[in-house]
């Protein structure tokens, strides 16, 4: 079974999680990797012990763009809205 995907490396990144993203090139989604695996097994209940190969080929590298490595706005907090007074 092949699959694509689009990973994303960005050591600068605002939050830990983001640093590393794996993408569906289509969809966006992120891999579930234990679906992928289940739907080779074929979904039959049961535990089993799998060896999962990873072969990674680097099909094609995109640069960052400048303005990606801008630094972070901090958009101030909103103010309050006001309460409305309830009609009696």
């Amino acid at each position: 079974m092949t699959k694509h995907y689009i990973l994303n490396l960005d050591p600068n990144a605002r939050y830990e999680w983001d640093r590393r993203t794996l993408r569906d090139p289509i969809t966006a989604d992120h891999p579930a990797l234990a679906d992928l695996i289940a739907e080779a097994i074929g979904e039959e209940a049961g535990s089993y012990l799998v060896s999962v190969q990873i072969d990674v080929k680097v099909l094609e590298k995109a640069s960052v763009s400048e303005s990606h490595l801008a630094a972070l706005v901090e958009v101030p907090p909103r103010s309050p809205v006001p309460q409305l007074a309830e009609v009696a």
